[in-house]
């Protein structure tokens, strides 16, 4: 990658609600920017970030020592620094500034699609990406499970969904350099909140859905839009070469209506479940199988042609909220990039799976195994009922004896109101439930199961007959396996493709896959991969 380095005082030029600023600057040139002292080289920028539990202030010294050339932070000092301090009223969205800085704000050379919604980000992101593959454009992908910059994935990290601001913009700058036209960009809502994507101006925004998340961070269902919104209220407020453009979900009303008021861009919605006569796309004919989906997708409003033109579309992927999300994407490629409709659903068919989304794990054995990310209410009644789609004998839908057996937990210092909604989604959507532990962090194992057992047994569930607990999730992968009957489908939900789970501090390596692997060999006596280690849960069950 290109070396890069700026002048600090080009820097300050661009920075935002600057306070006061101290020490001399003139001739100092940075070549980073770094929030973690201990990653600061010399020609570092160091940002102090205040945070929760710890001061970013507080190690100031420490990132001079390791070579800073200048500070930025929030705080007012009691002494000089050694070198230059920049006070702004907000360091995390002055970091996002003086990373885009450094790099040339790459985002002003290339088309920037933003993609954010509780569910299903990944997969339209990834639907898209293809998508624009598949048109001739050099496009690049910024998702939760990697970046892909001009064919070449990086792993962006254990739990991270938006890299934080000097990541993504030196990813930026590096599609930018390798000929990237167009990156698609998956957009959380700690992303939006955190200024994580500050400094870089969307040509498009695609909205999946907004349902229960994050209100342990969020603290209320109205901040949650709020900060789902930023990416919205964004458009249109720089000239850009590509039209701006708002792509809404018509089958999720709140997040519709919400998103139409906030945002002056121009707009269309797509409607993958309904009949709407205002979206400008729509699903009909919808075929599933174990194999993917076929559909109709119908297009009205495009040049040269009136009424609706229909085009079949099919997916590899599993799941018929699916539906959902290539929809989404086809939507922003043929109104918002003027990709037709024929070359979209061929970028949708050229998708062949995406890790740890609905994702068989098969070793022949009789029954289906799953690895799924669904992690919220709405994704695990989605992932549940796709699950019992493919229990449908034949079309006149007689439902087979079969059974889904579903395995997932709920992570610990985080919504405790999402915990208990889980466990009830699955009492009504699953024939078993096996609750276990998934990333307990420092809370009380004990604690978090328990939370979802009583939620389960209010809405009827009977420990021991059609819920389970078993706090080791390897051994909850183990019970759904030998529980399973021929035409059974076991489904691991909530870490996907995640590469570790958190026990105290610590985040171990882990991966579903592979211990859902492990766990089918181990029963069907053959060689395969080591199931991977966790810590003693005795410990976790009653220790915080």
């Amino acid at each position: 990658m290109t070396d890069y380095s700026l002048k600090l005082n080009q820097c300050i030029a661009v920075l935002p609600d600057i306070r006061s600023i101290s020490g001399n600057y003139p001739d100092i040139i940075y070549n980073k920017v770094a929030f973690d002292s201990r990653k600061i080289q010399p020609g570092s920028i160091y940002v102090a970030l205040a945070g929760i539990n710890v001061d970013g202030h507080d190690f100031i010294q420490h990132a001079i020592q390791n070579g800073a050339c200048a500070i930025i932070g929030s705080k007012d000092l009691p002494t000089e620094l050694a070198v230059p301090y920049i006070r702004v009223a907000d360091a995390r969205l002055a970091m996002a500034w003086a990373s885009a800085a450094l790099y040339g704000f790459p985002s002003n050379e290339m088309v920037v699609i933003g993609v954010t919604g509780t569910d299903g980000k990944t997969t339209t992101s990834t639907y898209l990406y293809h998508i624009l593959r598949e048109a001739g454009f050099k496009a690049s992908l910024i998702s939760t499970v990697a970046a892909v910059i001009d064919d070449h994935e990086i792993d962006t990290g254990f739990h991270v969904t938006t890299p934080e601001s000097p990541d993504i913009q030196r990813y930026l700058a590096e599609m930018r350099d390798a000929g990237v036209t167009h990156a698609v960009c998956e957009v959380t809502s700690h992303g939006l909140a955190q200024h994580r994507v500050a400094a870089i101006d969307f040509d498009i925004a695609i909205v999946t859905n907004i349902t229960h998340e994050h209100l342990d961070y969020h603290n209320s269902r109205e901040a949650y839009f709020a900060a789902k919104g930023i990416l919205f209220e964004s458009l249109g407020k720089k000239a850009r070469a590509t039209k701006p453009l708002a792509v809404l979900n018509m089958d999720d009303p709140d997040s519709y209506h919400y998103l139409k008021k906030l945002t002056t861009a121009r707009k269309v919605s797509y409607s993958a479940y309904g009949e709407s006569q205002i979206s400008v796309s729509r699903i009909s004919n919808i075929t599933a199988s174990p194999f993917g989906l076929k559909a109709s997708a119908f297009f009205k409003n495009l040049p040269g042609s009136s009424g609706e033109l229909e085009i079949p579309v099919m997916t590899n992927l599993l799941g018929v909220y699916n539906c959902s999300n290539l929809l989404a994407a086809m939507t922003a490629a043929i109104y918002g990039l003027g990709i037709s409709p024929e070359v979209a659903a061929r970028g949708i068919s050229d998708v062949q799976s995406i890790p740890g989304r609905m994702e068989v794990i098969d070793y022949g054995q009789n029954f289906t195994a799953i690895v799924d990310f669904a992690h919220t209410p709405n994704a695990l009644k989605q992932a549940l009922d796709s699950a019992r789609a493919m229990l449908i004998q034949d079309q006149d839908e007689t439902i087979k004896e079969n059974r889904i057996i579903a395995i997932f937990g709920s992570a610990g210092l985080r919504d405790r109101e999402k915990r208990r909604m889980m466990p009830r989604v699955s009492i009504k959507n699953a024939d078993v439930t096996i609750l276990t532990a998934e990333d307990p962090r420092t809370e009380p194992l004990s604690d978090i199961l328990n939370d979802m057992l009583d939620a389960a047994i209010q809405d009827g569930a009977v420990l021991n007959k059609n819920i389970f607990i078993e706090p080791d999730r390897r051994d909850a992968i183990r019970l759904g396996i030998a529980m399973a009957k021929p035409g059974d489908i076991v489904i691991s939900c909530g870490k996907g493709h995640e590469q570790s789970m958190c026990y105290g501090t610590t985040e171990y390596p882990w991966d579903d896959r592979t211990a859902m692997r492990a766990a089918l060999c181990e029963f069907l006596h053959r060689e395969g991969p080591d199931m991977p280690y966790l810590p003693d849960k005795n410990y976790y069950l009653d220790k915080a």
